[in-house]
């Protein structure tokens, strides 16, 4: 894992503008009604992130419908939270992509980077073989990985698996890929 790309403000930046991207797409669709949709951005209290994250960072894209007696909330997905967790989307998957395990120097350097506990970070990796495997996502998109990934190494072999150019760049295909787990229907399912 590197501990630069957790505190690296460029990513998060980068993550922000594809989150707006995404926004914008979604409102670009409209509501299923045939709505317009306008902003209806939701607080979030973030975790993790290097501590000059831009004031956008405390809220969460989402959309709602003008229509009266439609008012549907659409929610895009996001790059940047991993469904209602509070720690950022990037964090969850470095923090648990680890190669060896989690030890305890390593869940003490960790806690010193972004604030998160050893408890949380078995948290973590139980989600990622239990509920995450079980995903929609998971089922449908698994076999596209070849050779395929190996779940007991889970997210490591996941990000292994993405062509970026450096660890950054598998990082945002890897959040882009797990974007449909962000929106409400899917962390239902997901168990989140």
């Amino acid at each position: 894992m590197c501990h630069a790309l957790l505190s690296d403000s460029t990513l998060y930046e980068m993550l922000l503008e594809f989150d707006r991207d995404l926004a914008a797409q979604a409102r670009a669709a409209g509501c299923s009604c045939g709505g317009v949709l306008h902003a209806a951005d939701y607080p979030r209290k973030p975790r993790g992130g290097p501590e000059d994250l831009p004031d956008e960072y405390r809220f969460r894209l989402s959309l709602c419908c003008a229509q009266d007696g439609c008012r549907k909330r659409t929610t895009p997905p996001s790059m940047r939270f991993l469904g209602r967790r509070v720690y950022l989307a990037a964090v969850v998957v470095l923090a648990t992509a680890m190669q060896g395990g989690i030890t305890a120097k390593r869940a003490g350097r960790l806690h010193e980077l972004v604030g998160v506990s050893l408890r949380t970070l078995k948290r973590w990796r139980a989600w990622w073989r239990a509920q995450f495997l079980d995903s929609s996502l998971w089922r449908s998109e698994r076999g596209r990985f070849c050779p395929p990934v190996d779940v007991r190494a889970l997210p490591a072999s996941l990000l292994q698996r993405f062509c970026g150019e450096d660890e950054r760049g598998r990082m945002i295909q890897a959040l882009a890929f797990l974007g449909p787990l962000t929106t409400a229907s899917a962390h239902k399912e997901a168990g989140s």
